[in-house]
């Protein structure tokens, strides 16, 4: 007799799944100037307090498809010299 297990052994708890979908990474996004989805560049637009900003670049005419904002906290330091 083969034993069962019940449903509830197989789900992962609610952490970890939110945390797996926390960052996504374009890889294809739609050029207007191709006129078909294409493969994207990251390119790092500025450094922030709160984080980065990138921007998605076209592989092939280098137009620009869209930003995204990557959220971390920093310890910031100031140096002021006299």
């Amino acid at each position: 007799m083969k034993r069962r297990v019940p449903i509830s052994a197989y789900k992962q708890p609610a952490q970890k799944t939110e945390a797996a979908y926390e960052q996504f990474e374009a890889s294809a996004l739609f050029c207007s100037r191709c006129r078909k989805a294409v493969p994207v560049r990251k390119r790092l637009l500025l450094v922030l307090p709160d984080g980065d900003k990138y921007e998605y670049l076209c592989a092939y005419c280098s137009n620009s498809l869209g930003t995204k904002m990557e959220f971390e906290t920093r310890d910031i330091k100031l140096l002021v010299t006299p």
